[in-house]
C-alpha cells in the first residue's frame, strides 16, 4: 500500500497488485467479519451443556476424531477466514489457561457480536460499543465474585472436588461413568499436587490408553506404566524392591564416527574380534550388576548378544523407553538419567517397591508397571475403552477434569452452573446500565442480553422450549434473589443447582467473560479488510 498526492496535493491511496485484492470498508467490514464469527460459534453451539452434541472430523489422512471439547473442535477445523482463525485462538487460550470452557467462551463471543450488529445498524460508533462491553464486562466479573462460594476440601475432604469435576464431565462422552472418572481425576491432582504452593504440576500425571476392556476398567496407578516388555522372553516377569538402572546409552559396541575398515584375513584375527566384543558386552553387563542394579531400563536397543547376556546374568531389562518417560520413571523412583556406564553408581538407582509385566486379553500386547515407587508424585491414568476414538476423546475429558481440580486447588472459589451464573450476571448488568449515562449504556443492555445465549442454548440442547425456560428460571433469580437458579437440562425436578451439584470454577467463568469481551472488541474494531481475491 503506498500514499501518493496528485498535482493539487490531494493524497489518494495505491494498493500494490490491486487487481488481485479485495477490499472491504467500514460498516461492510464489521458485518463481514461479524458473521464470520457468529458462523463459528453457531457450529459449537449445539455442542455446549450435559445433551450437548458431538462433532465428527475428518482430517485429510482420513484419521476420524468424535469430540464434545470447543477446543479440538475448532483445532481439527480448517478455518480459513482471519476472523474465524481469532475464534479458534479465543477457544485455546481459554483451553490453555482453564481447561475447561473452551465451548462457552465462543458461544459467548458468538452472541456479543451478534448483539454488536443490531448496534451497528442503529448506528452506534463501534469504539462506543467496545467501550460498553467494556465497562459491563468488569461489572459481571465483580458480580460473579459477589455470588461466589468458598469451597473448603482437604486430603480427606475431597467431595467438593469431585463433584465440580463430574460438573465438567457430565457434559462429555463419559458422562455414565463420570462419577469415577472424576475421584480418578482428582485423587491424581492431589497426588502430585503441592498443596502449601497451591500448584499442581500437570506433567506428571500421565494419561495412557489402551484399546479392549470397558470404560469402568479405567484405574488410577500410583507410579508408571510404560509400552513396552521385557526384552527377552525367559526374564522375570515380575521383580519385587527393584533397583532401577536408567540409562541413556546402547548396549553395542563403540562405534567410531568417522568411516572405517576392518580387515580380517585369518580366522584368528576374526576370534580376537569377537571374544573383544564379548568382553565388552560382559564389562557393561557386569558393570550394572556390580552397582547392584535388578533392572535395567534403556533409551536405546541392545544388541542380541548383551540381550542374551543380559538374561543370563539375571538382569532383566526394557529397551526403546522414549525419553518422556524416561524422565518420569526418573522422577518417580528418585533415579538419575545415566548417560555413560563409567558413571554408574549405587546412589544413581532409582527405587520401586514392584515391577511387573501385565498382558493384556488374548493379543500379545504387554505393559510393564513400575508402582509403589520412592516418590509417588508421579501418577499414570490408564484408561480403556472399545475403541480408539473412545479413548482419546476419554483423555480430552480427563485432562478437562484436571485443569479443573488444578483450579479449585489454585483458588476454591466456586460459581454454580447450569447457566445460573450468567443468568446473575446477566440481571446485575442489566441494573447496572441504568447507571450509565451516554450511548454506553445500549452496549451495557446488549452484553446482559448476550449473557443470556449460554443458558438458552443450554434450554435449547435439552429439548426445552427456550425463552419460555429462560424467563422462568430469570424471573425466580429475581424474586427469591437466589443466584443458584439455572436451567434444569437433566430433569431433575428442580431449577437449584447447588441441590443438583452443578458447580464451575470462578477463575474458569471470570475469565470466560473476560476473554470473549476482549476478543469481541478486537473484531469490532477492524473497518478495513484487505485481502487476496480468492482466485
Amino acid at each position: 500500500m503506498a500514499l501518493a498526492f496528485d498535482e493539487f496535493g490531494r493524497p489518494f491511496i495505491i494498493l500494490r497488485e490491486q487487481e488481485q485484492k479485495t477490499r472491504l470498508r467500514g460498516l461492510d467490514a464489521q458485518k463481514a467479519n461479524i458473521s464470520a464469527g457468529k458462523a463459528v460459534a453457531r457450529i459449537l453451539r449445539t455442542s455446549l451443556g450435559p445433551k450437548g452434541m458431538d462433532k465428527m472430523l475428518q482430517s485429510p489422512d482420513g484419521d476420524v476424531t468424535i469430540t464434545n471439547d470447543g477446543a479440538t473442535i475448532l483445532e481439527q477445523m480448517d478455518v480459513d477466514n482471519q476472523i474465524g482463525k481469532l475464534m479458534v485462538e479465543l477457544s485455546r487460550s481459554q483451553d490453555y489457561e482453564i481447561g475447561d470452557g473452551t465451548t462457552g467462551v465462543v458461544v459467548m463471543a458468538g452472541a456479543l457480536l451478534e448483539q454488536a450488529e443490531k448496534l451497528l445498524e442503529r448506528g452506534i460508533h463501534p469504539i462506543r460499543i467496545a467501550e460498553g462491553y467494556e465497562m459491563a464486562s468488569r461489572i459481571a466479573v465483580e458480580h460473579l465474585e459477589r455470588v461466589a462460594h468458598k469451597f473448603e476440601f482437604g486430603l480427606n475432604d475431597i467431595e467438593p472436588l469431585v463433584q465440580t469435576c463430574m460438573t465438567t464431565l457430565s457434559s462429555k462422552i463419559v458422562n455414565r461413568c463420570k462419577r469415577s472418572m472424576a475421584e480418578i481425576a482428582v485423587k491424581a491432582v492431589l497426588a502430585v499436587a503441592d498443596l502449601e504452593r497451591k500448584d499442581v504440576n500437570l506433567d506428571l500425571i500421565k494419561v495412557e490408553g489402551k484399546v479392549g476392556g470397558k470404560l469402568e476398567d479405567t484405574e488410577l496407578i500410583y507410579g508408571i506404566i510404560v509400552d513396552k516388555d521385557m526384552s527377552h522372553p525367559q526374564m522375570p516377569k515380575q521383580i519385587e524392591d527393584a533397583k532401577i538402572a536408567i540409562l541413556t546409552c546402547p548396549f553395542e559396541p563403540p562405534k567410531p564416527k568417522t568411516k572405517h575398515k576392518v580387515d580380517i584375513d585369518t580366522v584368528e584375527k576374526f576370534q580376537t574380534l569377537r571374544l573383544q566384543e564379548q568382553k565388552y558386552f560382559d564389562d557393561m553387563v557386569q558393570k550394572c550388576k556390580d552397582v547392584g542394579a535388578t533392572l535395567v531400563i534403556c533409551q536405546w536397543g541392545f544388541d542380541d548378544e548383551a540381550n542374551h547376556l543380559l538374561m543370563h546374568r539375571n538382569l532383566p531389562a526394557v529397551r526403546w523407553v522414549g525419553g518422556v518417560e524416561l524422565e518420569l520413571i526418573a522422577i518417580a523412583t528418585g533415579g538419575r538419567i545415566v548417560p555413560r556406564f563409567q558413571e554408574l553408581t549405587p546412589e544413581k538407582l532409582g527405587k520401586a517397591g514392584i515391577v511387573r509385566e501385565k498382558a493384556f486379553g488374548t493379543t500379545k500386547d504387554r505393559m510393564i508397571y513400575i508402582e509403589h515407587c520412592a516418590n509417588s508424585r508421579a501418577v499414570t491414568i490408564f484408561i480403556r475403552g472399545g475403541n480408539k476414538m473412545m479413548i482419546e476423546e476419554t483423555k480430552r475429558s480427563i485432562h478437562d477434569a484436571l485443569c479443573v481440580a488444578r483450579n479449585l486447588i489454585r483458588n476454591n472459589s466456586i460459581v454454580y452452573g447450569g447457566g445460573s451464573a450468567e443468568i446473575s450476571c446477566s440481571i446485575a448488568v442489566e441494573a447496572a446500565a441504568d447507571k450509565h449515562p451516554g450511548v454506553e449504556q445500549y452496549a451495557i443492555r446488549a452484553f446482559a442480553d448476550a449473557l443470556d445465549s449460554v443458558p438458552m442454548a443450554l434450554a435449547e440442547n435439552s429439548g426445552l422450549q427456550p425463552i419460555e425456560t429462560l424467563s422462568a428460571v430469570k424471573s425466580q433469580q429475581i424474586k427469591e434473589n437466589n443466584p443458584c437458579c439455572g436451567i434444569d437440562c437433566n430433569d431433575v425436578g428442580t431449577n437449584d443447582m447447588r441441590e443438583q451439584n452443578v458447580f464451575e470454577t470462578l477463575i474458569g467463568k471470570q475469565q470466560q467473560i473476560l476473554l470473549a469481551t476482549q476478543v469481541v472488541k478486537m473484531i469490532l474494531k477492524i473497518d478495513d479488510v484487505i485481502t487476496p481475491s480468492a482466485y
